[in-house]
């Protein structure tokens, strides 16, 4: 058996599985905005994403390990909560932004951590520094969106 943690399969299991819930989370927003813009945009970020697990997915084959693409048990939750929430509240595009935001938030917060590691394998090392290009790229991107909308009130 080898070393989860030396070779790194425990912090891809994790970064597979909240990329799961960004996934589900892009495409949950995808349905629930109203400009046409923003779900292209939420459609096009959760396809990204999945090119982002088949790589980490790709990478536990390669150690010997797998992992489901289904999201954490606590992303679902999330998703039911907004789901929840929105039943009750509605949602607007802003909204939907302010809450993808902090979801991209939190994915970004775990490659960052995965990153500060210093006992994974250089080689898994590359892979989750690829992979946190990406994801970088995604937060930037709607967490400027967010910001120019900060101005404008709710609908």
């Amino acid at each position: 058996m080898f070393d989860s943690d030396k070779n790194g399969v425990t912090v891809l299991k994790t970064l597979t599985d909240t990329l799961g819930d960004s996934i589900n989370g892009y495409r949950d927003a995808a349905t629930h905005v109203e400009s046409e813009q923003f779900r292209q945009m939420f459609i096009e970020l959760a396809d990204k994403r999945s090119t982002i697990m088949d790589d980490l997915q790709a990478e536990l084959g390669r150690l010997g390990a797998s992992a489901d693409r289904d999201g954490t048990t606590l992303g679902h939750l999330h998703q039911s909560w907004l789901d929840f929430k929105a039943g009750l509240t509605g949602r607007d595009d802003k909204a939907v932004i302010n809450e993808v935001e902090r979801g991209e938030d939190y994915l970004k917060e775990k490659f960052e951590t995965a990153l500060k590691s210093d006992s994974l394998d250089p080689t898994v090392q590359g892979v989750i520094q690829r992979a946190y290009g990406s994801v970088r790229e995604g937060h930037d991107r709607v967490s400027q969106i967010k910001h120019s909308l900060e101005g404008q009130p709710s609908a």
